[in-house]
């Protein structure tokens, strides 16, 4: 059974605690941050399924959080906790890129219900690799991803890792279409706390040299600056 991952961040250590014990009686993986740097740093360093955010917090306040984990393109969900409960603050919190807002006093049985169809909305939409396995051409370059087998397009022999093959499949399967770091780390590398993402770099360089006619001017495996990588024949 999978064990979601859920980001807690409030400075109000009894409530903190209560919450926490009522996730992981759950099933939930919790993890913890009392002020918003702090809260910050770990978003920074691992993946969650969820994060569950108090406004009014040492540091940094849960407005600022949100947006900047927005900004970051990252778009793990976010339910907000405040005791400010006026329909401006709602909006406020909604606007910049939250998914949900639940206002002190709150009942923990709904609090409940709402994290897990967080999760599971979250969860159906998101990136699932197409399990083709197909041989692919392209400008010349032939692969076998049964066994990893491929031929550029100079007659050239390649046999690829287990995870290139499992990165050039994410990639061509998803063609046309940008894919995030933190999609690839957690599809190929089955990351929750993230390497330093020169790992996937270094990837797409080796796959530049092997099927790119000019790798310092790629037409296939393009960078798309602060989000990730797309693939396009």
């Amino acid at each position: 059974m999978t064990s979601y991952s859920i980001l807690l961040v409030e400075d109000e250590v009894n409530l903190h605690d209560a919450l926490k014990l009522n996730l992981k009686l759950e099933g939930y993986d919790v993890s913890s941050a009392y002020d918003g740097p702090t809260a910050l740093q770990q978003i920074e360093q691992a993946h969650f399924d969820l994060i569950i955010l108090d406004v009014m917090l040492p540091g940094l306040d849960g407005y600022s959080i949100t947006e900047m984990v927005r900004l970051n393109n990252n778009q793990t969900p976010i339910l907000i906790l405040s005791a400010k409960n006026t329909t401006f603050n709602k909006i406020q919190g909604l606007k910049l890129g939250a998914d949900d807002y639940m206002t002190k006093p709150f009942n923990l049985e709904e609090l409940l219900l709402r994290v897990s169809k967080l999760i599971q909305k979250s969860n159906a939409a998101s990136f699932v690799p197409i399990l083709n396995v197909e041989p692919y051409q392209f400008s010349g370059n032939f692969f076998d991803f049964v066994s990893l087998e491929v031929t550029t397009y100079l007659g050239e022999k390649i046999t690829l890792t287990k995870k290139e093959g499992m990165l050039l499949k994410l990639l061509i399967d998803h063609k046309n279409t940008v894919i995030s770091r933190e999609q690839i780390l957690k599809t190929v590398w089955g990351y929750n706390v993230f390497p330093n993402t020169r790992t996937i770099d270094n990837f797409i360089l080796n796959f530049r040299k092997y099927f790119e006619k000019d790798a310092r001017s790629p037409l296939h495996f393009i960078s798309i600056r602060g989000v990730g990588y797309k693939f396009q024949d």
